[in-house]
């Protein structure tokens, strides 16, 4: 699926989402338009991190949770499924006037749709906000230090908000709390 023509062409991001349904279950209308949802999520994560201006490439896997878990082993090798995985495309020079790559993200419907019930949240609410999660980290941004923690979560409620999904973190952290 490709994104372009959006309003304000020298400020959106130009964007080419391909968007890959390997678990047919992800059909089953518990999310309204989940590649309207995707494409929406995209976009938003791809605005808050400053990749404006520039066509931008992402690919978005809906699997199951035996595929994420393979995934999880083989990439970190945690042998458990997990909810959203990223991989970031190579840091290799990019050919003059090629879409920047960003790389891919995977999510798995077992996991997300129990975490969306245990959490109490609209499932796709669960799926934009792990979505943009998964933008951000092949944007650079990462959560491993407190500083990135902060900074990572106040992007990701500032994409969400642009979407209309409550904050996820419910205005915890000190940074997410500026941005509003």
């Amino acid at each position: 699926m490709i994104m372009d023509g959006l309003s304000a062409p020298s400020e959106a991001p130009r964007l080419s989402i391909d968007i890959l349904i390997e678990d047919q279950a992800w059909n089953d209308n518990d999310v309204d338009d989940l590649e309207g949802l995707t494409c929406s999520a995209v976009e938003a994560a791809c605005s808050v991190a400053g990749l404006v201006g520039q066509e931008t490439e992402v690919c978005v896997l809906f699997t199951d949770d035996d595929e994420i878990r393979r995934l999880n082993a083989e990439f970190r090798g945690k042998d458990k499924p997990t909810n959203v995985l990223s991989f970031p495309a190579g840091d290799g020079p990019q050919p003059e006037g090629a879409p920047l790559m960003l790389g891919d993200i995977v999510l798995a419907r077992g996991v997300v749709v129990a975490e969306a019930a245990a959490q109490g949240k609209p499932l796709a609410s669960h799926v934009a906000h792990l979505i943009v999660h998964g933008m951000l980290h092949l944007a650079g941004f990462d959560h491993e230090q407190h500083e990135e923690a902060e900074l990572m979560e106040a992007l990701e409620a500032k994409a969400l908000a642009r979407l209309g999904v409550p904050d996820p973190y419910g205005q915890t952290s000190a940074a997410a709390a500026q941005e509003h």
